[in-house]
């Protein structure tokens, strides 16, 4: 109970507010900056690739895309424990906003994948494992997303998404190790090989600096959507008719 109740004072609503707001500006720099860093490196620089020619330049928008759209489903799961064991309202508010950036990263990556997949295998989708088994996670967001609308009461509604996102985790180890488990079309692990990646260092830089910039993009959008649903779920407290008070 202690560790529950220190928690929900260290993440509370008002002083989330106040330190996204301080450092939104500053990520916002960082981001434009890398995407022009990324860009540049990955159109101008990188030389063509021996076999796919130009149309690998797609990876570098696709690989962050489902970087991104597992890992902000672990971010909505993690939320949605915190919500459902602790109660902590940051954590709700947290999850409602990631699910929709989780969904479009997630439809990001299947669209550039079918981009991709075209050209390289004759097909725009086939009924690969790892294919397969992304399509499953834009699914679960959207039935959290749906599940989140059906329920009128908004800490009811945290609490069963919280279940249904749990339930879902499942399918994330499948994603991440289906070309291990499995015969697919997709490439064997390649960035993730640290002692020796099976890209050049030409390609993997410009990789490297746009998935950082994605992941900016997911931490901005997340902070706006999380700063919106505290708004709209807290506009009756003091903090928040403070807030609207001291606007201009």
């Amino acid at each position: 109970m202690f560790a529950g109740n220190a928690l929900a004072s260290l993440l509370a609503p008002p002083r989330f507010y106040r330190f996204s707001g301080v450092v939104l500006p500053w990520l916002s720099v960082l981001c434009a900056a890398l995407f022009a860093l990324g860009l540049y490196s990955g159109l101008v620089l990188a030389p063509p690739d021996y076999q796919q020619g130009d149309s690998y330049r797609i990876m570098f928008v696709h690989v962050p895309a489902a970087w991104l759209s597992m890992f902000a489903y672990l971010i909505l799961a993690g939320a949605g424990f915190m919500a459902l064991v602790w109660r902590i309202k940051l954590a709700e508010a947290v999850a409602a906003g990631v699910a929709p950036i989780g969904a479009s990263f997630t439809l990001l990556a299947l669209v550039t994948g079918a981009l991709w997949g075209k050209p390289m295998w004759g097909a725009w989708w086939v009924w690969d494992a790892r294919l397969t088994a992304e399509l499953i996670l834009l699914f679960l967001y959207l039935g959290y997303i749906g599940l989140q609308s059906a329920i009128a009461d908004t800490r009811q509604a945290a609490r069963a998404g919280a279940v249904l996102a749990l339930v879902g985790v499942v399918n994330i180890p499948i994603i991440h190790y289906s070309v291990i488990w499995w015969s697919t079309l997709h490439q064997g692990p390649t960035v993730s090989k640290l002692d020796a990646p099976s890209i050049h260092a030409s390609m993997l830089a410009p990789l490297l600096l746009m998935s950082a910039a994605f992941l900016l993009v997911f931490v901005i959008a997340l902070l706006l959507r999380t700063r919106a649903e505290l708004l709209a779920r807290e506009r009756r407290s003091a903090w928040v008719q403070a807030l609207l008070e001291g606007a201009p």
